[in-house]
């Protein structure tokens, strides 16, 4: 699919990942000895370290199963704007290797575990600052919305990153049609609390340590911005369970802890929210969390990143992170004059 103006944040077709593709992390964990080790580290730590790690074939053949077992066909138009001229991961990757960690804090355990969760009804909430406070039936909603198709780049804090065909609306259309006040600066955001269908939330240890429920905030601007975008979709039909269903947060420019998931309230506030991994450890994880090469993880180094791609055990190739992991032309302007070192 070709575009006018390649941008920075498109890729090459070497860098795309391909399907034979899945990591198993917790096995290696075991060979290596390190278990309890690892189970001691937060939750992004142990990712960090072991997500280049190859995994089981009969695993990921299964997540691909349920993943086709639980997503409906949607109906979306391709603006040329949001498309790349390259295939995006393969999605029995994207729908197996993948942080939610309200269903465990592996890479496999959303696929795993999330795959009875129930997405029929829901509501989201739309309150705060705005004139037109509302509750949205979604699935109602859905029905009335134009989707847009956006193959985005997606880049995790763990210094792995993919590529994804979303499937959404705009998030502006949903909070313009609240009518935002004068007051309104920030916007907050919360996922579903149920520690009876989300394993991860009824212990600590299971869910890597996080209060729950999880929150997540945008200044009114970020929110407001072209690339924002509410997902209900990928890869051409609803969210499975795994990736947020049934509507999440996608923002490209960012580390994908931004992308909340399974959202039931959207607050605006004249303050800035407070968000999970910022209370967890501010000294790792700001309140922005744009993707900067310049700015490392305490950690691990941000300055590359894994292409999760076939080539074996530590085989998968790095490459350069790109400001704003790509999305500089178009969102740097929203943070002139800011330190972002500071601001991170």
């Amino acid at each position: 699919m070709l575009i006018y103006n390649k941008k920075k944040s498109h890729l090459s077709e070497n860098q795309v990942t391909p399907e034979s593709v899945y990591l198993q992390r917790r096995q290696i964990l075991q060979g290596l000895g390190l278990g309890l080790g690892a189970a001691a580290l937060s939750a992004p730590a142990s990712a960090g370290l072991f997500d280049a790690l190859l995994g089981s074939k009969e695993t990921k053949e299964q997540g691909a199963k349920e993943v086709i077992a639980s997503t409906e066909p949607l109906t979306f138009s391709q603006p040329k704007a949001y498309q790349l001229d390259i295939a995006p991961t393969a999605e029995g990757v994207a729908t197996t290797y993948n942080n939610f960690y309200e269903f465990g804090a592996d890479k496999s355990d959303p696929a795993r575990y999330a795959q009875q969760f129930k997405t029929k009804p829901w509501t989201i909430t739309i309150s705060g600052e705005v004139e037109h406070p509302q509750t949205i039936d979604v699935w109602a909603w859905l029905e009335k919305q134009q989707l847009e198709e956006r193959i985005y780049r997606h880049r995790c804090v763990e210094a792995w990153s993919m590529v994804i065909p979303w499937l959404g609306v705009p998030l502006s259309s949903i909070i313009k049609a609240a009518k935002p006040t004068s007051k309104a600066k920030y916007v907050a955001f919360e996922t579903l609390y149920d520690p009876k269908q989300m394993r991860g939330q009824s212990s600590r240890f299971v869910g890597g340590g996080i209060e729950y429920p999880y929150v997540e905030g945008l200044r009114l601007d970020e929110a407001m911005h072209p690339l924002a975008l509410l997902a209900v979709g990928m890869y051409g039909k609803t969210l499975p369970p795994q990736n947020g269903a049934p509507v999440r947060l996608v923002l490209p420019w960012k580390y994908g802890f931004k992308g909340i998931k399974s959202i039931v309230n959207i607050h605006l506030t004249d303050k800035q929210p407070p968000t999970t991994w910022n209370k967890l450890a501010s000294y790792e994880y700001g309140f922005y969390a744009n993707v900067n090469p310049k700015v490392d993880h305490p950690r691990w180094s941000q300055a590359t990143e894994r292409v999760i791609a076939e080539g074996g055990l530590f085989g998968s190739g790095r490459q350069p992170t790109l400001m704003f992991n790509g999305y500089e032309d178009e969102v740097a302007s929203l943070y002139q004059g800011m330190d972002l070192r500071k601001f991170y």
